[in-house]
């Protein structure tokens, strides 16, 4: 600790456990004391928040589980034992290999640096909670909802309610530059992935359509096997691109707090973010697999291969980018194209109605939960 001889402790500079020096100014910190107790609040609130992203990545892996698992269980290639284990392991290695660029964009796109550290935690711990809320209503009634969506209107919806709306980067202006940033290269990516899936399904239906066409029925025991390396691909993709979210934020989270000095996802962000989502993954979320593989169409072995590659190309493709896009709206959207390619009838249209309902009512949805999360903290603690 180094103190000015002589004159008043007006500004006081000492080494933290964690090797980072702070400094305190009397004017604003009077009490060493206090600051210290401030810090122990700050960091049960770091933990806690850190916590709460694993429990949403947790959430996020049992909910988008379904997406992988839907088709290869429809199609009867695999078992649904089969089919957790492999998911939930190429799940795993997804986030380890598939690099940091979508954490950059999600763990960027609300800004509350400026905000006293404990309150910019608070908001972010409201986000995250109106995030899961979400996330377990959708999944009580089978609904195939996005946990990109919701986690994004969780965020923003804490954010807004608490702080105002500039403190959330919405990137028009750098839009009109030309450059994505912010709300804008999320929700742009949401919007657009799905409907890439649904005629990239449509196409390469038809091309394997042609391909196949007086096969003998043996193909499906073929296309059945294939199965375990298209499903493996599409698993890496979601992992590498779902995960990432949550080490986004929990980086933001560790920036905030001053543990650490850049934006740099750690190793240990990595992995715990991984195991969680695979731990999600193993649970599964056996209500959705049934709408996404029973309720918008009849998908076999050919239909399944199909789902499988074109949500895993749009998907990796997309991580490669930085773009955070929803594996459930890909890989129901593929399903529709698929079945509008072959039979436009034979597809559940209303199914489909109920889940692109869904989909346009999850920002809104997440961040009104957020909203209410926020309003009842801010007077459980006597500060209304």
């Amino acid at each position: 600790m180094e103190i000015n001889a002589g004159q008043p402790a007006a500004r006081v500079e000492y080494p933290s456990d964690d090797g980072i020096t702070r400094v305190w100014n009397a004017d604003t910190t009077p009490h060493l004391q206090e600051d210290r107790a401030y810090m122990d609040i700050l960091l049960i609130l770091v933990v806690a928040t850190v916590v709460v992203i694993l429990i949403f990545d947790y959430t996020n892996g049992f909910h988008d589980a379904s997406n992988m698992i839907a088709t290869v269980v429809a199609s009867r290639a695999m078992t649904p034992i089969q089919a957790v284990i492999l998911v939930g392991a190429f799940h795993f290695i997804g986030p380890v290999l598939g690099g940091t660029a979508v954490a950059n964009t999600i763990g960027k796109f609300v800004d509350v640096s400026a905000l006293d550290p404990i309150t910019s935690m608070t908001i972010i711990l409201c986000g995250l909670v109106g995030a899961i809320g979400w996330n377990l209503l959708t999944w009580w009634f089978g609904i195939p909802s996005s946990s990109s969506h919701a986690l994004v209107g969780g965020l923003a919806g804490a954010v807004v309610a608490a702080a105002g709306p500039a403190y959330v980067v919405w990137g028009f202006s750098q839009l009109a530059d030309g450059r994505l940033t912010g709300v804008t290269k999320v929700l742009l990516s949401l919007i657009i992935s799905p409907v890439i899936g649904f005629w990239a399904g449509f196409g390469i239906h038809r091309v394997m359509r042609f391909l196949v066409q007086g096969a003998r029925p043996i193909l499906n025991k073929y296309l059945r096997q294939f199965q375990w390396l298209s499903s493996a691909v599409l698993s890496f993709s979601h992992g590498a691109n779902d995960a990432q979210k949550s080490m986004g934020i929990i980086t933001m989270v560790l920036l905030l707090g001053g543990y650490i000095q850049e934006f740099q996802v750690q190793l240990w962000v990595i992995l715990a973010c991984a195991a969680m989502i695979t731990l999600g993954t193993i649970t599964g979320g056996w209500r959705i697999v049934r709408t996404v593989g029973f309720g918008i169409y009849k998908v076999r072995p050919l239909h399944a291969v199909d789902a499988q590659l074109t949500s895993g190309a749009v998907i990796f493709a997309a991580s490669m980018v930085g773009a955070p896009v929803s594996t459930t709206h890909v890989v129901s959207s593929s399903i529709m194209g698929i079945g509008a390619s072959e039979r436009p009838k034979a597809v559940r249209w209303n199914t489909a109605k109920e889940i692109v309902s869904t989909w346009v009512v999850t920002i809104p949805g997440s961040a009104i939960m957020a909203v209410i999360t926020y309003l009842a903290v801010h007077v459980a603690t006597g500060a209304a």
